[in-house]
């Protein structure tokens, strides 16, 4: 068979850019290909990169590329009705070496589409792909407006969807309890507004996780962090939940901004961007049928997406799988061999990784965040009930911390039980 390309990377995403730079870095002919009308253009917003995965393609990223800041404060956020508890954790050391920083995708992605195209990538904007070409079980490329274009290895890295996948035949369409639905607002309120309200330095940056009240019960939570000058906002939702509960997911989200905790972190701010898109939630339980004769699947598309409570981790999952990718279809390459069983060792790869060792680390979590009612609705107003009563000096006289605490677990009506069973599901989860 006469090869347009060694290799078509569809998705020119985190997971698309990487892969198809390191491979055009190795001496092969790659094409990448991606929907939008430039790289980013499709993308929603951005979020916080843990970078550290990118030492080896990018050693200078933090210093090169458009970060908006780095984040060396995490807060966990229990949002009540009417109050808020707070675990914050504030620390330079995250800073020396960064650890992460948060993007706008729009400015980020274009950046690494350019480092590709240094790299001698050719990159095809505005391109959407209508199928994968297959001979027999070999799949040998994409045809797009009707215009064939044939590879040795194609990579799909279009994203959560992944529709050629599906229309292919190869992958599933992901069950509605592995996805959820992530609305985000982008808000504009100015630098010095940032780090004053946030109570931040030159570039540092604040990311929060939030849980409870900030869902109105459904499964998910909520998060914000800071960029430059303005702040992303929104909610993840369990998708199979939201569906149960009859809420809308855009009233979640404007319940959560308009909550009188966070509502003054975005006076006087203006909306530059809104939207939604689903993200990936199944955990390891998505990482199947990656690999076909002639065909990987990388990032989003693979379901690389770990949410583990604490911190949702997504680009840096999908770089670390990227970079699995390229170092199989290049050893694929040299060998002449594109089969399913050549390629299988991409599987071997990043399981041996990060990528694959955190998605094993955590496969417990998915079901833990979706289907433990406590986390959502009674934790959260017991943590504030323990407070309120020992802060609220009423002039009773004062009882030992102890007995607080047992007081307001009494007055929560949770049950013990309940509340081990929480516990404990945390600790096999987390």
């Amino acid at each position: 068979m006469d090869y347009d390309f060694d290799v078509i990377v569809v998705g020119a995403g985190v997971a698309g850019c990487i892969a198809a730079t390191q491979l055009s870095r190795e001496g092969h002919e790659v094409l990448l290909v991606e929907r939008g009308v430039e790289p980013g253009a499709k993308n929603l917003s951005g979020g916080v990169f843990y970078t550290r995965v990118l030492d080896e393609v990018f050693p200078d990223f933090v210093e090169q590329a458009p970060i908006e800041r780095i984040i060396t404060r995490n807060t966990l956020s229990f949002l009540n009705e009417d109050s808020a508890v707070n675990i914050d954790y504030w620390d330079r050391k995250l800073a020396e070496p960064v650890n992460a920083v948060s993007v706008l995708r729009a400015h980020l992605d274009p950046w690494l589409a350019e480092q590709a195209e240094e790299a001698g990538v050719a990159i095809i904007p505005g391109i959407k792909v209508d199928r994968l070409l297959r001979e027999g079980t070999h799949f040998t490329g994409i045809e797009a407006a009707g215009e064939q274009m044939r590879a040795k290895v194609t990579i799909v890295a279009e994203g959560v969807n992944s529709f050629l996948a599906h229309e292919a035949g190869v992958r599933a369409t992901p069950k509605s309890k592995h996805l959820g639905l992530g609305v985000k607002s982008v808000i504009r309120i100015g630098e010095q507004a940032v780090q004053e309200r946030f109570n931040l330095t030159g570039n540092e940056g604040a990311a929060y996780a939030i849980v409870g009240d900030a869902t109105l019960g459904v499964p998910g939570g909520g998060f914000l962090y800071t960029n430059k000058d303005s702040i992303s906002i929104g909610v993840v939702l369990m998708l199979d939940k939201l569906t149960q509960s009859g809420l809308a997911s855009s009233d979640i989200h404007d319940h959560m901004i308009n909550h009188p905790y966070y509502a003054p972190f975005l006076e006087g701010g203006e909306l530059l961007e809104y939207g939604c898109h689903l993200v990936a939630e199944g955990g390891e339980a998505m990482q199947e049928d990656l690999v076909h004769d002639g065909l990987v699947l990388i990032g989003d598309a693979a379901g690389f997406t770990l949410n583990t409570g604490l911190t949702v981790r997504g680009m840096d999952m999908a770089a670390g799988s990227a970079i699995s990718a390229a170092r199989t279809v290049h050893d694929a390459l040299e060998a002449g061999d594109y089969s399913r069983l050549q390629l299988n060792s991409y599987v071997t790869d990043y399981q041996s990784t990060f990528v694959g060792k955190d998605m094993h680390t955590y496969r417990r979590a998915p079901e833990f965040l979706e289907n433990d009612p406590l986390m959502f609705t009674q934790v959260g107003p017991l943590l504030a009930d323990v407070f309120y009563r020992a802060y609220n000096h009423d002039l009773s006289p004062r009882k030992p911390l102890v007995k607080v605490a047992l007081d307001a677990f009494k007055a929560s009506g949770v049950k013990v039980r309940d509340l081990a069973r929480t516990g404990i599901a945390a600790l096999r989860a987390l």
